[in-house]
Order: structure tokens, then C-alpha cells, then sequence
């Protein structure tokens, strides 16, 4: 290994990356630096961590100067469609580069060159001086200076390092032809041309053929006829020109020279005068060990999540004082818990400590029917086992099992302390952990879910969603091992049953481990930020409910959803043979390419956009469109698909899906699969199954009571629209409700003046559209008017119902200012895109925005319905009543046939009054129920 090793540091990705991972931050001058925080709190991190790791001798951190470059004087396209830095940020590029400075690293800039050039040069002098050199970036251009053993790049953000081997199976060649492959591809965000219709697939393969960029434009008349032929003929210099913009520059002046690139650690001056002058007084803590002093709390400030430091930039937006230092993860001093005394002496300390973070293994997704592998146990932060109870030997062909406790002692073990009062169990995404266990017959109680606080405090921010690789990521600035690690991937992956126990116990017990630290960061700031309520009150009661609803599971049909496969597949038939005729040939109905050509090419049709693929778009928007026009394929196709997809998401799948043991189909609930709080299922998906068409009538058919059974389904009545008229204070439409009345008429008389058909369908589409913050151009689609006459009608109703203009333009305002919108129940949603500076980008934000607040409060009344189901329901003397699915604003109910008249009363009262004490409605919720056989008979 050579003796000096350069880490030369993107710094753009790193400001990109501050800016929107976090919120606006302002410093004891009042100026901006959310930006300036992040980017220092990951550069010291970046400097700190490596100097420790690996020593690089030499660090610089490089920077763009200016936007105009050499490559504008030779395409003056360049980067022209690439939009200017947000406003707000700006201002903060000198703090950054002095921020840099102040960490007495070199800030490296040149006029008239890109970065990316500055990068290549210092690369190449100090692979010439036999140097190594590690690029920090996650740039693809910069993948072309990639050398075996000498040259790799550091993405910081997956905690990736990238050899060779990492282009070749992105690009399909290696760092010698990326730019030959960038060439033929282009980049629209950069604007580089490249050839139109040739996608990175293409061009790595033409270069593979044919060497380089030369090579391929000589072979273009040895070609055979295509589109691509052509696209190749007629854009020739646009390649070559795309060339020379990818290529990187190894040969500018050096503004300092490698030496003065020596890295000496972090020295405490000029870093502390820049510290305080900002007022980072977390970071400033780390570089002195004094510890800050508290402030004020002010518990509607703006939560942050960042992953260098979140305690630190918490503290700074609410009050809260710093947190505690927690140890380095050490995914080797986990313990394996194979005898007696050992699970014994963990159980001693979580009684002892009063916590117990949590985690299962197990054989299979499915939290119903999957087999229990092993037990991750957590009681500190760095103190975590793995009881391993399923595991067999991955290389014993008769299956021999290594030294491990039955699983009869290990539950004996367990069962009083999952179930004491006195300690807290702690889970990430603990509802599947209750299932696994409860088939146990352990119960798991009290508990707190990491996964649901993290959704209580930051729906809508944290990218990726509040899974646990995510959230150790963002708040713990950790890694986590990932599944595939352990277990492999395709044909060659293995059961974790197989995972050898030292592996198994490495990953298993940092996920326990993990999850105990995100509880001591995530718990704190509940009250802190006002979420202790929606989560006390709505979610944490909330998942026990879930829990035992998946495992009731749903009988199905079997022979009624074979029935309804084989009606499908004649249907299918009949359609494609009507498609056919229309097209004038067979085509393969499901390939968008064939359809695009039949479409655009054969009939001649308008509108037709092609992509990068060379393929036109043939998505649903586009067919609709079509179909408006009166081209009946296009209806045609539209229906085929709607048919081809019932089929094989449902009648097909749902078979698949019945559990041979329960004869029933068992969904799984996320609690934080939608942002505004909305339950969310999966393995099957039961929320698109179509409400108000015959096929999906006939698909809830097939979902059925069992002997001396029924169905009851209990459904809150436009649950939304009497939210809004109370939210929005709109006296009509109060009115409307408290009578009985049919709102959508009286929305007709108001806006028409008359009641018909026709008017009160108009008003219908209004009613919802309008709560949805539907645009000029959305409503003229959906009642196929003209924009105009669409903004007439919005203007109108806004007229006749004047508190639903304000609620919008005051919630789009609070939205805004604050940045979330609040449910009645105190739920946040984030909106972390409402004051971008991309005009659909940010309509589509607002839009959201507008609804939230109603669409989650109506998700906080059914979630508390749920909660309150069963005691009213016990109560009642009715233990045989069984709440199986929450779809929409529905609930979905198996009962005996003898508890219909006493059980219909007890479920239309607590969905009547669930909103209570916390709030009054000043409309009455209504409530339709219906019984039937099966679940499509009970509406």
C-alpha cells in the first residue's frame, strides 16, 4: 500500500445533501445556516471518523466556483436546464467554504472549472506520484477515475465504497469506457445530448461491441435498419460532443500542490471561533466536552432529523438539552444466549433496568404463518443477545441443529417478563413481534413501537419511510447490516434458520440493540414536540388491535375466485379480440412498446411522447386521454388491463395467499404506510380492490362468513365532507348533516340552482375535488368542461361556501410557515417540498397539504373506533363478534348469526362517538351497515 493516501471530498453533495435532509436553522445573527450546520456536522464527522479508520494523510474538500465553465464556451446547452440553487441557500456558500477553512482543511475552487476537473487533476498527479486516492462522491462522472488498487470512491451516504467491479455491474464496462457510455446516453440533468433513444443498457452494450465511441459511429453503416440505426446516423457529432462534455480534465495547474494537503486531525482553532460565532453550541460541546446548558422549551418548533447529529440539531429547534453520548455499535461483542443462566441473567437486568428492547427472527415474512428462528434481547445501549430456538446447520445434509435452547424453556424463561408491568418492552415495528410471539403463546405487554414514534414525530420527512435501516441511518448515523448480508440473495440465498449462529447473532442482536437507541433518541421528543397525544391516545393502543385482527385473518372462497379467474380470462379474451380487430392484427396487448407503436405509428393517433427508452408512453393518463377522444382501443386496452390486473392481483393471487392451516386470508396492516396517518395493508392489498364496480363486487364475494356466520360491514357515511364542513366551519353544509339531507343536492341548489341528475353529479365531483386543492385544469378533466368554465364553478362554490376558501388558503399558509399540518387530534404531516422553488413540485405539496388535515383526522376517528371496538363489545356480553378488516373508512366484522340485532347498535355507537372527549364534532358522523353472507352482500 503506498505510504500517502488523498481523500479528495465533493464538497457540492455534501451542501446538497445539509440543505435537504434538513429544515431551516438560524444563527445567533439571524441568518440562515440550516445548510452551513449539516455540512459542517458531516464534514467533522467525515475528517474525525477516517483520521481514526484508515489515516488518509492528505484530505481536501473541492468545490464549483462558479456555474460558467469551459463546457459552456463549447455547448452553450450546457446545464442550461438546470435550475439555480434555492434562494436560501445562496447566501450560505461563504459560511460553507469558511466553515471548511475552519476545520484547517484545504477548500480547493477554480474559476472557469468544474469540481469534477479539479478532482481528476489532483487524482492523476497523486496517482503518478504513486499515491492512493479515494473520492468522496456518489457523482457517476467521477467513476471514470476509478484505477484497481489505486483509485476507488466513498459514498458516504450508503456507506459504500465503489471499486471497479461496482461500474461494471451499474454501466456494464469499466472506468475506461464509462465515458463512451455517458457519451451515448447523455444526462438531462447536466443537458449533455448524447444519442435520443439509446438508454444506458444500449450503449453499454454498443460499446461493448465495438470498443469505444469511434467504434461504434464506424460500425453505424454495417448496422442493421433501425430506429437506432437512424438516431446514430443523424446525431454523430452530438456524440463526439457529448464526449468531450464527460470527459474529465487531468491537466489544469494545480492550485496547491499535494503536499500541503497533509492531514493532521482536527486542531481547536480556528474551529472554536467559527463555532461560537454561529452559535452551533452542540458542536461546539464535542470540541470542548462541556456539556451546553438548556433552554426554554418551545413545543411547536420544528422537529429535525439529520443522521450527523440529531440530538444536537433537536436541541437546537426545541430546547431540549443534548443527549447523552452513546457507545460505538460493536456487532462482535453481542452475546449468544445457549444455556440457562445466561437468558436468566439478561432477564435480570431488563428487571433491573426496567426496558427490554425486542426483536424475532424468523423463517418467512408472513408474521402468521412463519417459523420462529431466534429471540434478540437489548437492556442498554451496547448490551444485546440473540437466543437462537430454530436455527439448523447450514452445511448438515440430514439438517443437525447447533447447541441452542428448546424453545419450550425459552418461552417458559420469557413469559413473565414480556407480560410484567414493571418493564417496558421496546419494538421496532413491534406488531409483527407480538404476532410471532403471541403463536407462542407469549404475550407482549407494555410496549412502546420505535418505528410508530419516528411516524408520529416525522411523517412526511424522512425519505425511504420509518423502517429500521432508515431510521438508524438518520438518527444514529449507523448502517445497518442489511438481511441479504447474512442470508445471501437469489438461488444461492438461505432461511436464516440456516445463518450460522455467530453470524445470526451479529445481526440479529444489533437490530434489538439499534432499536434501543432509537427509543432513548425518538421517546424524549414526544412531548417535547406535542406527538404525545396522537401517539398515547391513537397509535401505541392502536397496534395490539392490528395485531389480532391479521390473525383472525378472513375466510375466502377458493371455488368462487377460481370462478371468477376463468370469467376473467374470457373476458380477456373477448377484449383482445376486439382490440385486435381495431389494430388490424394480434400484438401483445401488455407490452407498452408494441401498444405505443400500434397507437402512434399504425393508427396515427396524437399526443404520442416517446422517452429515454425510444418507447412512447402508454400509462393510464394517456389512454384515458385517448379514450375522451373517442378512440375505442384505447378504452379497450384501458379495460383489458383493469381485467388483467383484478386477475392476477386478486381471484389468482388471493388463492395463493389462503393460509392451509386457518383455510384464511391473513393482511398485513402497516401503521405508517400513509402519511396522514391512514392505514395501509398488504400480502393481499385489500384498499384497491375497485368500491363502486360489479367486478369488484364480485371479488368481495368471494370474502365470506363461515357456517352460522355473517358478514357486517359498518361504514362511516362522506366521513371527509362532514369533516370539512365542521373544520371549515361552512353553516349549509352543517346544516345538511344535522337534517339528514343528501349534501351533494344541496351543493347542487347552491351552485346550479336545480337539482337533477346531472347537476348533482357535477356537485358531487366539486365536493371531493375541492378538499383534494384540485386545480382549474384537474376539474375540466374530470367534468370535461373547459378550464375556464371549471374556474367559474370553483370560484362559485367558494362564493357560496366561503369557509372552505379559507380553511384552504389558511391551512396552504400554516403549511408553509410552519411547514406541517396539523389533524384535530394533533397529528402532524410534514411538507417538507411546500416552499420549493419547482412550481409542480410544489402545487403538488399544497395540494396535499390541503387535504391532510382532513384525510388524517378521519384515519385518527376509525383508528380510535377500532381501539374502543372490543371493550364496548365485550361489554356488551358480544366476545364472539370479530373486527377482521379496516378498508377505507370501513370496518369489516364475522359474527354469529344470533348477535346481528344486538351487536349493530353497540358498533354504530362507538364509531358514532370515537372522536370523543378529545373532540366535538359540530356535525353527526354517520354510520351504514349492512350484513350479508359474504362481504359484497353486506353492502
Amino acid at each position: 500500500m503506498a505510504s500517502n493516501h488523498l481523500y479528495l471530498v465533493d464538497g457540492s453533495g455534501y451542501i446538497f445533501r445539509a440543505y435537504h435532509q434538513l429544515p431551516p436553522l438560524t444563527n445567533r445573527h439571524g441568518l440562515n445556516v440550516g445548510a452551513v450546520y449539516g455540512y459542517t456536522a458531516m464534514l467533522w464527522k467525515l475528517a474525525d471518523a477516517l483520521h481514526k479508520a484508515d489515516g488518509p494523510s492528505h484530505l481536501a474538500v473541492v468545490l464549483d466556483k462558479g456555474s460558467h465553465t469551459f463546457r459552456n464556451d463549447m455547448y452553450d446547452q450546457y446545464k442550461a436546464h438546470r435550475p439555480p440553487p434555492p434562494e436560501d441557500l445562496v447566501p450560505q456558500f461563504p459560511l460553507i467554504r469558511d466553515a471548511t477553512r475552519a476545520f484547517s482543511l484545504p477548500c480547493i475552487e477554480e474559476e472557469g472549472f468544474e469540481a469534477d476537473d479539479i478532482i481528476a487533476t489532483y487524482t492523476c498527479r497523486a496517482v503518478e506520484a504513486g499515491w492512493n486516492v479515494t473520492i468522496v462522491s456518489s457523482d457517476k462522472d467521477l467513476a471514470q477515475l476509478i484505477i484497481p488498487g489505486q483509485v476507488d470512491m466513498l459514498d458516504t451516504m450508503k456507506n459504500e465504497r465503489r471499486s471497479v467491479q461496482y461500474v461494471v455491474d451499474k454501466f456494464g464496462v469499466g472506468p475506461e469506457r464509462l465515458g463512451d457510455v455517458l457519451a451515448l446516453m447523455g444526462d438531462s440533468v447536466d443537458n449533455v445530448p448524447g444519442v435520443p433513444g439509446i438508454g444506458p443498457k444500449t450503449a453499454s452494450k454498443l460499446i461493448t461491441e465495438h470498443g469505444d465511441l469511434e467504434g461504434v459511429l464506424a460500425a453505424i453503416p454495417s448496422m442493421k435498419p433501425s430506429k437506432m440505426r437512424e438516431n446514430l446516423e443523424n446525431n454523430v457529432e452530438m456524440a463526439r460532443l457529448s464526449r468531450k462534455l464527460v470527459a474529465l480534465h487531468c491537466d489544469m495547474p494545480l492550485p496547491q500542490d499535494l503536499d500541503s494537503l497533509k492531514l493532521d486531525g482536527i486542531p481547536p482553532e480556528p474551529l472554536r471561533e467559527f463555532l461560537e460565532d454561529q452559535g452551533f453550541k452542540t458542536l461546539l460541546s464535542r470540541l470542548t466536552g462541556e456539556r451546553p446548558m438548556p433552554r426554554p422549551v418551545d413545543l411547536h418548533a420544528t422537529p429535525v432529523t439529520d443522521a450527523t447529529a440529531p440530538a444536537a440539531e433537536v436541541e437546537a429547534r426545541t430546547g431540549m438539552p443534548a443527549l447523552p453520548e452513546l457507545p460505538p455499535i460493536d456487532c462482535t461483542a453481542y452475546a449468544t444466549i445457549t444455556d440457562e443462566a445466561a437468558l436468566d441473567a439478561i432477564i435480570a437486568e431488563a428487571y433491573a433496568g426496567g426496558l427490554l428492547a425486542i426483536d424475532t427472527e424468523t423463517d418467512a415474512l408472513d408474521s402468521v404463518a412463519s417459523g420462529l428462528v431466534g429471540i434478540s434481547l437489548a437492556t442498554a445501549p451496547g448490551r444485546a443477545a440473540y437466543i437462537p430456538v430454530g436455527h439448523v446447520s447450514s452445511d448438515d445434509m440430514f439438517g443437525e441443529k447447533p447447541p441452542q435452547l428448546p424453545l419450550s424453556v425459552v418461552v417458559d424463561r420469557l413469559l413473565p417478563v414480556l407480560s410484567d408491568p414493571a418493564v417496558l418492552k421496546i419494538g421496532h415495528n413491534i406488531k409483527y413481534d407480538i404476532n410471532v410471539l403471541a403463536r407462542h403463546g407469549l404475550i407482549v405487554a407494555p410496549y412502546d413501537d420505535t418505528m410508530v414514534i419516528s411516524f408520529d414525530l416525522d411523517s412526511g420527512k424522512m425519505l425511504g419511510g420509518h423502517g429500521m435501516d432508515v431510521a438508524a441511518s438518520t438518527h444514529l448515523a449507523h448502517t445497518c447490516t442489511s438481511f441479504k448480508d447474512v442470508t445471501g440473495t437469489g438461488k444461492k440465498q438461505i432461511s436464516f434458520a440456516h445463518v450460522t449462529l455467530d453470524r445470526a447473532t451479529a445481526y440479529a442482536a444489533e437490530d434489538a440493540d439499534v432499536t434501543f437507541r432509537l427509543w432513548t433518541r425518538l421517546k424524549p421528543r414526544l412531548a417535547h414536540e406535542a406527538a404525545t397525544r396522537v401517539y398515547e391516545r391513537v397509535d401505541r393502543p392502536l397496534i395490539p388491535v392490528v395485531a389480532g385482527m391479521e390473525r383472525a385473518g378472513i375466510k375466502v372462497d377458493r371455488h368462487k375466485l377460481a370462478q371468477l379467474s376463468s370469467q376473467f380470462t374470457q373476458e380477456m379474451a373477448r377484449l383482445e379480440e376486439e382490440i385486435y380487430a381495431e389494430a388490424g392484427h394480434p400484438f401483445t396487448i401488455g407490452s407498452p412498446q408494441q401498444l405505443g407503436v400500434v397507437l402512434f405509428d399504425e393508427k396515427g393517433l396524437k399526443g404520442g411522447k416517446k422517452g429515454k427508452s425510444g418507447a412512447y408512453s402508454t400509462d393510464v393518463t394517456v389512454l384515458e386521454k385517448l379514450a375522451a377522444e373517442g378512440n375505442a382501443i384505447c378504452r379497450l386496452v384501458l379495460d383489458w388491463r383493469q381485467v388483467a390486473k383484478l386477475k392476477s392481483t386478486y381471484t389468482e393471487a388471493l388463492q395463493a395467499q389462503i393460509n392451509p392451516v386457518t383455510g384464511r386470508v391473513h393482511t398485513s396492516y402497516s401503521l405508517t404506510g400513509a402519511q396522514t396517518g391512514r392505514l395501509s395493508s398488504t400480502d393481499p392489498n385489500l384498499q384497491n380492490i375497485p368500491i363502486r364496480t360489479e367486478t369488484g363486487r364480485q371479488i368481495r364475494d368471494a370474502f365470506v362468513a363461515e357456517p352460522g356466520h355473517v358478514i357486517l360491514a359498518a361504514d362511516y357515511s362522506q366521513i371527509e365532507l362532514r369533516l370539512a364542513a365542521h373544520m371549515a366551519d361552512v353553516p349549509a353544509l352543517k346544516e345538511a348533516f344535522a337534517a339528514g339531507e343528501d349534501v351533494h343536492a344541496r351543493t347542487a341548489m347552491e351552485l346550479f340552482g336545480e337539482v337533477n341528475r346531472d347537476t348533482r353529479g357535477r356537485a358531487k365531483t366539486i365536493n371531493f375535488a375541492i378538499l383534494y386543492g384540485i386545480s382549474r385544469w384537474g376539474l375540466a378533466g374530470r367534468l370535461e368542461i373547459s378550464a375556464d368554465e371549471a374556474q367559474a364553478m370553483i370560484s362559485r362554490y367558494f362564493e357560496r361556501f366561503p369557509g372552505i376558501s379559507a380553511y384552504i388558503n389558511e391551512t396552504t399558509e400554516h403549511a408553509r410557515s410552519k411547514g406541517f399540518t396539523e389533524t384535530l387530534f394533533g397529528r402532524k404531516t410534514w411538507f417538507p417540498q411546500i416552499t420549493n422553488s419547482i412550481q409542480h413540485i410544489r402545487q403538488g405539496a399544497e395540494r396535499a397539504a390541503i387535504n391532510a388535515p382532513i384525510q388524517g383526522t378521519s384515519a385518527d376517528i376509525i383508528k380510535r373506533a377500532m381501539i374502543r371496538m372490543g371493550p364496548a363489545l365485550a361489554e356488551a356480553g358480544l366476545p364472539n363478534v370479530k373486527m377482521l378488516l379496516q378498508v377505507h373508512d370501513e370496518l369489516v366484522f364475522e359474527l354469529p348469526e344470533g348477535d346481528i340485532e344486538t351487536a349493530k347498535p353497540v358498533i354504530e355507537r362507538v364509531m358514532a362517538h370515537a372522536a370523543e372527549p378529545i373532540v366535538h364534532l359540530s356535525v353527526p358522523l354517520g354510520i351504514e351497515i349492512g350484513t350479508g353472507p359474504s362481504w359484497g352482500a353486506a353492502h
